[in-house]
């Protein structure tokens, strides 16, 4: 496998240049599917190739890897800032690129996307709200029920999580709780997210989980023992390796081989 950094130009909704770090097959034949993998909230588009095996958790398949870099953004476009769009920025700007410029299958049935923590929350959350583009999406130990934060204070935090998402976070657009409520359940990616049992997340996860079976939606929940670190994520990626295998029709992929 290849791996490559993107430097882009700022000819994006962003205005400012950017860049994205991608896996790629060397020895194979395209066009590929894609696995988009989005980063946690104090990392960068680096993150999964310096801190996980990644690269060579794929090494043997058909399949791009594309890690994107969402800053602090949540993958989601900004309420104060009409620059800070990170969601639009992903959709669009990176997977438009990559199209143009990767031997991909530009189709829904082409493209998955996983992220950890704040790219958990991001991945399911786009893959929901764009079901046209992904046909699968996994959370690792996500951030993924807003309104587990039932009241906004003056702190560092609440600052620039009020700037993101407003005041109105349960009900809101980028609630991913009222999100499934409203899909068309004919369309709907397949899900897929894990937790640790140690995870100060865990809550919000069995919320969901709960959630998604008092509405009926299909989905893979699973807890394991780990915190809210590398270990865990590095580990259970696996998981979700063959989860995608199995969602992109490639050959069974089986993880006991790589531990």
């Amino acid at each position: 496998m290849a791996l490559c950094e993107f430097h882009l130009s700022q000819n994006n909704i962003l205005e400012k240049m950017t860049s994205f770090t991608a896996i790629v097959p060397e020895d194979k034949t395209g066009p590929f599917p894609v696995f988009y993998l989005l980063h946690g909230l104090s990392d960068d588009h680096t993150a999964w190739t310096r801190l996980s095996n990644i690269e060579a958790y794929v090494r043997d398949l058909p399949l791009i890897v594309v890690m994107p870099n969402g800053e602090r953004g949540f993958y989601t476009d900004s309420l104060s800032s009409p620059r800070a769009a990170f969601e639009t920025n992903l959709v669009k700007d990176i997977v438009g690129f990559v199209d143009r410029t990767l031997q991909t299958i530009p189709t829904r049935e082409g493209r998955v996307i996983a992220g950890l923590s704040m790219g958990g929350y991001g991945a399911i959350k786009t893959a929901v709200k764009h079901p046209e583009m992904f046909c699968a999406a996994v959370s690792h130990s996500g951030v993924v029920n807003l309104a587990a934060r039932e009241a906004l204070t003056d702190s560092d935090w609440d600052r620039e999580w009020r700037a993101l998402f407003g005041t109105s976070l349960k009900g809101g657009p980028e609630d991913i709780f009222s999100i499934v409520e409203k899909a068309d359940r004919s369309r709907l990616p397949a899900l897929r997210f894990d937790c640790g049992t140690g995870d100060f997340l865990l809550d919000q996860n069995r919320d969901f989980t709960a959630h998604l079976a008092a509405l009926g939606i299909p989905h893979e929940y699973e807890e394991h023992p780990g915190d809210h670190n590398w270990v865990y994520w590095n580990r259970y990626v696996l998981d979700t390796v063959k989860f995608f295998c199995k969602a992109l029709g490639l050959p069974e992929y089986k993880p006991e081989n790589y531990l």
